[in-house]
């Protein structure tokens, strides 16, 4: 018999995963089609199905060999790093920050970098405005994308129609989103698990389907085209020549035109609603409402017996995160300059939720970090558009295989039984 943890199971079980990744791997890394000029041919990638097949023979071995070492050792190495773990925990915030703020200024730092970390801050958004109705509230919504989708279309229907400024649609779009939360909060907020959930993506299907069937206001599939940009706090414009009346950013400060000013400006501007909205966060969870919102997250049954008024606060829940999405839509519209429903798709609403999930439910810190994961790295790969899912569905897998209960699976209690 061969004994738990040898060498030899660890081969078998490396053989096997190699074997089903050969298998897998056949039909979808060893033949492709390639455009000819009589029309399409079969070709063959033999030597990137070996390279799967070798990482997945190496991986798994990998695991099964760390997986049989002794938990004594790994209780060795943990509390080893805690000393290390800790002090990064509590400076890795404020280094985020810094980084943030100097970005801009760094020699790498490209118009498709500040544009990516523009992108990348506004799922931070969206991460922060879930993270309120499902880390600390407990409520499983995957239709989020709905409020970013309303926040987004009430701008470009405000801007093009009424013509109002992105700072004057900056306070709007969030209380149409956050009435949109309390409308569809209100009469399902007696469902629980998977019945809410489906609920919520039904709501989240329904908003892209109005998009994109109420031609009349939203114009349908086509969407909305050449939303305006937003402007110096309505003192300039980042035009080369500015229209009668309006002045240039680069004359106003007597500085030479350049296209990146604007970006650099949305990013700043991004990066500061950001921080406002975690400054909110953080304030707002160590308040009697934010300590009622992980009560019901523990235990709903317990918390109503203590007299919570769940709907309530579970109202409180929804309008508050749909308004931070509202707010995420705002910056979608200035980013893109147009607008569409298929932009609202659930594929958007599956990486909000992974986002949260994967950051640590109820963990800020873990939600940039993980939208810096997911939404960074495929961008950071687009140079192998071929298998950049593969590499991304790799490193999702790679988290909840080390880290199932997100990269921060700890945070402060906001209060404490002494």
């Amino acid at each position: 018999m061969v004994a738990v943890g040898s060498p030899i199971r660890a081969l078998k079980e490396a053989g096997l995963a190699a074997l089903v990744a050969a298998v897998l791997g056949l039909p979808l890394i060893g033949f492709r089609l390639v455009d000819q000029a009589g029309g399409e041919a079969l070709a063959t990638r033999w030597h990137d199905l070996a390279y799967v097949i070798v990482l997945a023979f190496i991986g798994r071995l990998g695991l099964v060999l760390a997986g049989d070492r002794p938990s004594r050792s790994s209780a060795a190495v943990k509390s080893a790093l805690t000393p290390i773990v800790r002090p990064v925990g509590t400076y890795l915030p404020w280094l985020l920050i810094l980084f943030a703020v100097i970005l801009p200024a760094l020699p790498f730092a490209t118009r498709g970098v500040i544009d990516s970390g523009i992108l990348i801050l506004t799922y931070v958004l969206l991460g922060w405005g879930l993270n309120i109705v499902t880390g600390l509230a407990g409520l499983l919504d995957l239709g989020y994308v709905a409020f970013l989708a309303i926040g987004a279309y009430t701008t470009a229907i405000l801007s093009t129609r009424f013509g109002l400024t992105f700072w004057e649609c900056l306070p709007l779009a969030p209380v149409a989103a956050s009435a949109a939360g309390l409308l569809l909060g209100f009469p399902i907020l007696k469902l629980r698990g998977d019945y809410f959930a489906i609920v919520t993506l039904g709501f989240g299907e329904i908003i892209r389907i109005v998009a994109n069937n109420w031609r009349s206001l939203t114009n349908g599939s086509q969407g909305i085209t050449n939303l305006p940009r937003p402007s110096f706090f309505g003192l300039a414009d980042f035009t080369a020549s500015p229209a009668p009346g309006h002045t240039a950013f680069n004359a106003l400060f007597g500085i030479a035109y350049s296209p990146i000013q604007r970006v650099i400006f949305l990013y700043y501007v991004v990066l500061v609603l950001a921080l406002a909205v975690n400054v909110f966060t953080l304030r707002i969870r160590r308040l009697p409402l934010g300590r009622m919102w992980e009560a019901l997250r523990e235990d709903d049954v317990a918390a109503a017996a203590l007299g919570i008024d769940r709907r309530k606060i579970k109202l409180a829940a929804f309008a508050i995160g749909a308004a931070w999405g509202g707010v995420a839509g705002v910056v979608f519209d200035a980013r893109q300059g147009f607008v569409t429903p298929e932009s609202f798709g659930f594929i958007e609403s599956a990486m909000i939720t992974a986002i949260v999930v994967l950051g640590g439910m109820g963990s800020q810190l873990g939600i940039v970090l993980a939208a810096v994961v997911l939404v960074g790295l495929p961008e950071l790969f687009r140079e192998f558009d071929t298998y950049r899912m593969m590499i991304f569905g790799g490193a999702m897998i790679a988290i909840m295989r080390f880290r199932p209960r997100g990269l921060i699976e700890t945070r402060r209690p906001t209060a404490v039984l002494k």
